[in-house]
């Protein structure tokens, strides 16, 4: 019974011991007996080493079983602790990189243009040419032997300081190759006595392939004929790629030990075809140097050949007066050829716009030109002024009236002519029409795209046969918007401190409280980085009386409460003495007690001045450039504006509150260098008459003397209370008539001051 358990026992067994030690007995035959103890010469310190098959050293392999003579080794083994050493990073390499994208790419401009000049002509031709070319090429540099000792303005002129030619055009190439090679693709070379039409020949190198070796001009063969090939005459200009001036750099120091020649032309053509065996071309891939040779005092307006009207160059040119007519022709036929393109392109936009969406409303009028602006609400609606050739029933001074002069009647004037030559161009030959008179005329000003006029004409229309009648016209003109164009300005900071001068006289001691009020406010408790500065004015008397009758006591008692509750605070003044008091007097004294990089705000004690309007200051005052004078906005007389109600504490900026003085000048910006340069430029006018110093203000001496922008803005930061001014009789007729009229209108508008007249008219009467 037991061994029948047993058998069956061992039968549900058996299988799984069998394999169990099959599988053992296998994986023990597949065992590598190879040993790899643990080298007996290692040294302590030092650290595992690998094998040649990759395994570590001194470590048992994960399936290896060790012999006998491991034991020992075992015992013997003692484990280390290897020290970990941190890995110093290395300096990170800096990496160049160019100021410039263009300089980073390996960008670089199209022409170079080098003028051959010397010190006789330099002042003549040289700056003839300059005007002409300058101003359409990037790059205009005058190369000449002995440098003269006058210098035209403009002129980037390099001296080689010999006048032999060939080694001035040695000199000129190297100049090249050490300072411009990189930055050009083509080198144009011309004589001051060639007039080059610069944009012809930028268009000639717009269309050439900057890696080919090109050597371009007029062909001429060598004197004698004894050498082969063809140099380029330099009187008519050569352009030069700069692959072939890459090619020619080893050699040219050979070049000048080695070839012998008079002309230097002659001398770089045979360098050229020494080295690189490239010649002298007028034509290349369809595209030819034109150029044409100027008779001897020809005019150029009768000049009627095509080959004179292509060319790139024209030579000889014998003085200025002659290269200007040149000039002058050339821009014509440009212009002319503009004038063409213009109008193929209009008949070509009318064509396309035929079959549109729209049809021939898509196609604005004038085709080419942005549509009008469409105004969004009736606020926007932009007002159209009346004229006559006369008169303008649009004014500043808000007269119904006023006479048209100036650059309005110039205006005018020259649209309508424009009118009427538009007008004979359409229907001349068969009717010729004379203007008889303006009957209205209507204009206003479209932010979009320019000035628009509608014109009513009576005009004469006379046919072949001679007969005339009277007839009348609408015409509609746009003056469109020129090109914006982007002017640089030095740079400015707002971190400038600014100095503002307040002027103070007997009637002005009013206003001192309520102006240190608001200005404490504006500036002592948000540490603006302005310091104030007052101008105490004393007259004769006054300054007697000083010691016992101080008329600014006060003033200066609410200084040192402002100076005790801002100890960071101080607030310098200034006394003065005079009788007629101006403008340029007192910074005549204030200039001299400050640095000359000081910048200025000359202000009123009635103006509320903040920081956005020092903000402004700052950024629109720019040293040796710009001066400016802020338009302020004028409180009205608040017994006027607000008559028979109560005064509001705040004004908001509306029309019924004040208006932009436009009359006023008392307030400017302005660097104390400026100053000092400007009132150097008066001292011959001052010794010959000492009474401008008091009948000019700050404004005209800027804008007389000094040549820097006077910049003119309205600044609705600015801000002035009501106040009478008292107009002094000594200042010119144009100031003293300004101060009258500015208060004039700072009494009140014309609304309100009629709606007084009403009440006091509707008084009497009752």
């Amino acid at each position: 019974m037991r061994f029948s358990l047993l058998i069956s026992v061992l039968r549900s067994l058996g299988p799984v011991v069998i394999g169990i030690s099959l599988g053992f007995t296998l994986s023990l035959l597949s065992v590598s007996w190879s040993e790899d103890a643990c080298s007996p010469d290692s040294k302590e310190g030092e650290a595992v080493s690998l094998g040649k098959d990759g395994l570590l050293k001194g470590a048992r392999k994960p399936n290896s079983i060790s012999a006998v003579n491991d034991v020992t080794s075992e015992e013997d083994f003692q484990p280390r602790i290897v020290p970990y050493k941190q890995i110093q990073p290395s300096a990170p390499k800096k990496v160049f990189r160019a100021k410039y994208i263009s300089t980073e790419l390996g960008m670089r401009e199209r022409l170079f243009v080098g003028v051959m000049t010397s010190k006789n002509t330099i002042n003549t031709l040289g700056v003839a040419v300059n005007r002409t070319i300058s101003h359409h090429l990037d790059a205009v540099i005058f190369f000449t032997g002995s440098r003269s000792r006058k210098i035209p303005h403009g002129m980037f002129v390099v001296s080689h300081g010999d006048e032999r030619l060939i080694w001035n055009m040695f000199q000129t190439i190297k100049y090249i190759f050490d300072h411009y090679i990189n930055e050009y693709d083509w080198f144009y070379f011309v004589q001051d006595d060639a007039y080059t039409e610069a944009d012809r020949i930028k268009a000639l190198v717009e269309h050439l392939s900057m890696d080919r070796e090109l050597y371009m001009g007029r062909p001429e063969e060598f004197i004698g004929g004894a050498m082969e090939g063809r140099y380029c005459y330099g009187g008519f200009g050569y352009l030069l790629s700069r692959s072939l001036l890459l090619r020619l750099q080893p050699f040219l120091e050979n070049c000048r030990n080695d070839i012998l020649s008079a002309r230097p032309d002659e001398w770089l053509g045979r360098c050229i075809i020494d080295y690189t065996s490239i010649n002298c071309v007028g034509k290349y891939e369809g595209l030819h140097y034109h150029h044409y040779e100027l008779a001897k005092n020809s005019d150029p307006s009768k000049e009627q050949s095509e080959e004179f009207k292509k060319a790139l160059t024209v030579h000889p040119v014998s003085d200025p007066e002659q290269m200007y007519r040149l000039h002058r022709f050339f821009t014509e036929i440009e212009l002319q050829k503009t004038y063409d393109e213009i109008a193929k392109l209009q008949a070509e936009i009318k064509n396309v716009s035929v079959v549109a969406f729209e049809g021939n409303r898509s196609a604005q009028w004038p085709v080419g030109i942005n549509p009008p602006f469409e105004p969004k609400s009736r606020f926007e609606v932009l007002k159209w002024e009346y004229f006559t050739e006369e008169e303008i029933y649009s004014c500043i001074d808000d007269s119904p009236k006023c006479e048209l002069r100036g650059i309005d009647r110039m205006d005018v004037a020259d649209v309508i002519d424009t009118a009427i030559g538009e007008l004979n161009k359409k229907y001349m030959p068969t009717i010729h029409l004379k203007k008889q008179q303006l009957i209205n005329g209507y204009r206003r000003f479209d932010p979009i795209r320019g000035m628009e006029y509608t014109l009513d004409l009576q005009l004469e229309a006379v046919n072949q046969k001679g007969h005339s009648r009277s007839i009348t016209k609408r015409v509609h003109l746009v003056r469109p918007l020129s090109q914006i164009e982007i002017i640089p300005m030095p740079y400015v900071t707002e971190a400038t401190r600014v100095h503002i001068i307040i002027p103070l006289t007997l009637q002005d001691r009013s206003y001192v409280d309520h102006f240190l009020e608001v200005f404490a406010s504006n500036a002592f408790e948000t540490s603006e980085n302005a310091i104030l500065t007052f101008l105490f004015i004393y007259d004769p008397v006054e300054a007697q009386q000083v010691s016992q009758n101080d008329i600014f006591a006060s003033v200066k008692s609410q200084i040192t409460v402002y100076e005790r509750k801002y100890p960071a605070v101080k607030i310098p003044w200034i006394s003065v003495k005079t009788e007629t008091p101006s403008q340029i007097k007192f910074m005549d004294i204030i200039s001299k007690k400050h640095p000359v990089d000081t910048l200025f705000f000359l202000a009123e004690v009635n103006t509320n001045i903040n920081s956005e309007f020092l903000n402004r200051c700052r950024m629109n005052a720019i040293n040796n450039w710009q001066v400016f004078f802020p338009i302020h906005f004028q409180e009205y007389n608040p017994d006027v504006a607000y008559h028979n109600q109560p005064h509001p504490d705040t004004l908001d900026l509306v029309k019924d509150a004040g208006l932009f003085d436009r009359r006023s000048f008392d307030e400017t910006c302005f660097y104390n260098s400026d100053y000092m340069t400007t009132r150097s430029r008066m001292v011959a006018d001052v010794q010959e008459n000492e009474e401008i110093l008091e009948n000019m203000d700050i404004y005209e001496m800027f804008v007389k003397y000094s040549g820097l922008h006077v910049f003119r803005a309205i600044e609705p930061a600015l801000r002035q209370q009501y106040r009478y001014e008292v107009c002094n009789p000594r200042l010119s007729e144009d100031i003293y008539h300004r101060c009258v009229q500015s208060n004039l209108e700072s009494i009140g508008s014309r609304s309100q001051l009629a709606m007084l007249l009403f009440e006091q008219e509707h008084g009497n009467s009752t």
